[in-house]
């Protein structure tokens, strides 16, 4: 894994402790697609990218090994679990209907500020697939999901959430691969504009059913071509 910004500890705040701020860097990897799937992470290397000790590297993976995002091997590094065929295909449907309420929410709560960094996000991610740039374009799309679901004001489902994310995030990877270095295919399957004007305009029930749309057409293109064990 090739830890840089934004995923790098950066300025680190006293406050919170460096375990969480490390574990916080890690599931922000994995859900934006950073962290390939049989790629093998040990807590010596993450540490000496993240410019820290191995202590908080060490527990931010037993965290995230705890919560099923990653497996030991016998050699005692961790690597992405399997992922069968069925088990996306479940965690995706299950991504529609709680990504598809949190913006449903967020929609209704969304300050103009936040509309206005989403719209910003939102050309960015059409920026990142028409220059074929595959790591700018897994960030900003977690960046851009992840503006809507954080002003949703519920925090149950944006837990939920992100342990889905954790689980699919590196595996989004494989959905764009399928293009053969021409990512503005992929624009034809992506729905962010659509929730973008829904949100704007305040329609809820409209913003929702994008989210839905973009998930599920992802979904299928990936259960159909997708590599998996």
């Amino acid at each position: 894994m090739k830890v840089s910004n934004p995923i790098g500890l950066g300025v680190v705040d006293e406050v919170v402790p460096l375990h969480e701020i490390v574990y916080q860097r890690l599931t922000r990897a994995l859900m934006a697609g950073q962290i390939a799937p049989g790629q093998k992470l040990t807590s010596r290397k993450l540490a000496r990218e993240l410019g820290t000790s191995d202590m908080p590297v060490r527990a931010a993976l037993l965290r995230l090994q705890s919560l099923k995002a990653l497996s030991q091997l016998p050699n005692g590094s961790l690597t992405l679990p399997p992922m069968t065929r069925e088990h996306f295909a479940d965690l995706m449907d299950t991504r529609v209907v709680c990504e598809g309420a949190a913006t449903e929410r967020a929609a209704q709560f969304m300050p103009p500020g936040a509309v206005k960094a989403l719209k910003k996000a939102c050309t960015a991610l059409t920026r990142a697939a028409q220059s074929r740039d595959i790591d700018a374009y897994l960030e900003w799309n977690y960046e851009f999901k992840f503006q809507i679901y954080r002003t949703s004001q519920s925090e149950s489902l944006i837990f939920i959430i992100e342990m889905l994310w954790l689980q699919v995030g590196p595996f989004l990877r494989q959905h764009t691969k399928r293009f053969a270095g021409d990512l503005s295919g992929v624009l034809e399957l992506d729905y962010h504009e659509e929730a973008l004007e829904a949100i704007e305009r305040r329609d809820a029930k409209a913003a929702g059913r994008a989210i839905r749309r973009d998930i599920a057409a992802g979904a299928r293109f990936l259960v159909e071509h997708g590599d998996f064990s």
